[in-house]
C-alpha cells in the first residue's frame, strides 16, 4: 500500500531545494539540512564569507541559520511576511542553541528564504533576505 504523501510536506521541500539552490548560487556553502534539537528545527545550516563589521570590516567566516517559508499564492500572506514576531522570537531561541551546542565563536546571523508560488504551485520568486531576524 502506498503512503499519502502531505501536500504541505512536499511544498516545504520543494522550498527548501529552491532555498539550497539560491544559496549556494549566492556563494554561501551548505553544512546541514533540518538539524533538529529540544528547541526546534533549523532548515538549513550554511557559511558565508562576508565582513564582519563588529571587527572593523574584516571578511570572516559567518554561520548562517536560514529559515525557508514556502507559500503557494497570497490569501494567507506572502512567504516572506510570514516571518511574524512569535517566528521570529523561536528563530532566535533555535539559533542560539545551535551556536551553543557547537560552540561557534564567530559572526553568525539568521537569514530567510522566501519562496514564493502561485496558487497553481508555478514559481514567482526567491528572495534571500540577509540579517532577516536580527539577534536580541
Amino acid at each position: 500500500m502506498k503512503e499519502s504523501v502531505d501536500p504541505r510536506r512536499h511544498l516545504g521541500r520543494a522550498g527548501e531545494d529552491l532555498a539550497v539552490r539560491a544559496l549556494e548560487n549566492a556563494g554561501l556553502t551548505i553544512a546541514a539540512r533540518n538539524w533538529r534539537c529540544a528547541v526546534g528545527e533549523i532548515d538549513i545550516v550554511a557559511h558565508d564569507a562576508a565582513p564582519d563589521y563588529v571587527h572593523g570590516g574584516i571578511v570572516a567566516e559567518w554561520l548562517v541559520i536560514v529559515e525557508v517559508r514556502t507559500r503557494r499564492g497570497d490569501a494567507y500572506g506572502t512567504a516572506r511576511a510570514s516571518i511574524t514576531p512569535r517566528k521570529a522570537h523561536k528563530l532566535r531561541e533555535v539559533a542560539r542553541h545551535y551556536v551553543q551546542s557547537t560552540g561557534w565563536t564567530g559572526p553568525w546571523r539568521i537569514d530567510v528564504v522566501a519562496v514564493q508560488m502561485d496558487r497553481h504551485g508555478r514559481l514567482q520568486a526567491v528572495e534571500h533576505i540577509r540579517h532577516a531576524v536580527a539577534d536580541l
